[in-house]
């Protein structure tokens, strides 16, 4: 048995009515696309109600499809984590999984979802919307990505505002710890979420997995994960079911890209497995040294990359974006990585950005950020 699959304009409006018939089996399977086709989309497994579209970290697209019990499971999961269903503010693109699922929190709730206007994050607009959708009955959540999170904490108005909130999930990319200690020292209740599209989103919250989500990490570092929350599958590609999805004791489970490790049951990222640089022959963990970085004095953002290096065969390279546009000395910073790290980490380099490219709702292209890097250090020399 199947059923259709439709394609509906990525904007909230569209997306409640036809999530809500999608859910409850009255209307065809979504998929939310920035410039969907007119006319039928195609057949999806019967108990398929969501089709996500995803580049993941190769950049080449492919469809998750989400069944209406994996996305019941992981919003009964977040209601009973963060302590009741609650009324939701929706502060990401809903093309991606985690702006879907605050529309998908709030429905299966049955409770009000405000939403801020379409364009680029502003924390003026965001503190308006954000008094419209804190003025009535409890508890109230919103889910943002780290970028976000930095303009709110920079703007007293907004800050002040989402204090109101009862839980402000943050996830994407790697919240960075004094991004995160700044948060709660602003009084906001921050919790961490790791998951992605395969997961219905966050599945592991502040290190610990939702209720039914099982996290292991194996002799690699490789974290999988099982659950009631997981895909069905991709859309028209048994390949990557066949090596994305395993069976283990009879369960199934998601290998991800990502490393980790698990310390008294709770999860650490460590990063993807592909990010891991090689200079001199020593690998360097990307992550490791942005968490160095990021808690100098003025850093606001900040992405670690590799780029080609006739000597080092890469050159460790920190992008980031500061509070006034000045680099922090390069001493400085390589003084506090190579105290922490060692010396192989310490960047060779610090360019300054006015922003860093994205991929998805709010996480670094390391990609990008590289050809970037590899530019300004090109034009300068």
């Amino acid at each position: 048995m199947d059923r259709p699959l439709r394609d509906v304009p990525a904007r909230a409006r569209e997306l409640v009515p036809a999530l809500t018939a999608a859910l409850d089996g009255t209307g065809p399977a979504v998929r939310a696309l920035d410039d969907p086709s007119p006319g039928a989309a195609g057949h999806v497994p019967a108990e398929v109600a969501l089709v996500v579209r995803t580049s993941g970290s190769t950049g080449r697209p492919r469809d998750v499809m989400l069944s209406a019990a994996a996305l019941r499971a992981s919003g009964d999961a977040t209601a009973a984590r963060l302590g009741g269903p609650g009324s939701w503010l929706l502060a990401l693109p809903v093309h991606h999984v985690a702006g879907l699922q605050v529309i998908l929190r709030a429905l299966l709730a049955d409770r009000p979802l405000e939403t801020i206007p379409a364009g680029p994050f502003r924390a003026r607009v965001f503190t308006q919307a954000v008094h419209a959708a804190t003025d009535g009955p409890g508890p109230h959540y919103t889910s943002l990505v780290p970028t976000q999170l930095v303009r709110v904490l920079d703007d007293p108005d907004a800050t002040a505002a989402t204090r109101a909130f009862d839980a402000v999930l943050v996830g994407g990319a790697a919240c960075p710890p004094p991004l995160l200690a700044r948060a709660r020292d602003a009084g906001l209740r921050v919790v961490t979420t790791y998951g992605m599209t395969e997961t219905c989103g966050g599945c592991v919250y502040d290190g610990r997995p939702l209720d039914g989500v099982t996290v292991t990490v194996d002799a690699e570092q490789r974290i999988a994960l099982a659950g009631p929350v997981l895909a069905t599958g991709y859309l028209h590609r048994p390949d990557l079911d066949a090596t994305t999805f395993t069976s283990r004791a009879g369960r199934r489970w998601l290998r991800t890209a990502d490393r980790g490790r698990l310390d008294g049951g709770v999860l650490h990222v460590l990063g993807r497995l592909d990010d891991v640089l090689v200079t001199g022959g020593v690998k360097v963990d990307p992550l490791a040294v942005e968490v160095v970085v990021s808690g100098l004095p003025g850093v606001r953002e900040v992405c670690v990359v590799g780029v080609p290096d006739q000597h080092w065969g890469q050159s460790v390279v920190a992008v980031v974006v500061t509070q006034d546009g000045t680099a922090p000395p390069l001493t400085q910073v390589r003084t506090a990585v190579a105290a922490t790290l060692g010396p192989a980490s310490a960047p060779r380099q610090v360019l300054v950005v006015d922003e860093l490219p994205l991929r998805g709702p709010g996480k670094p292209d390391r990609r990008a950020v590289a050809r970037l890097a590899t530019r300004l250090m090109t034009s300068s020399s």
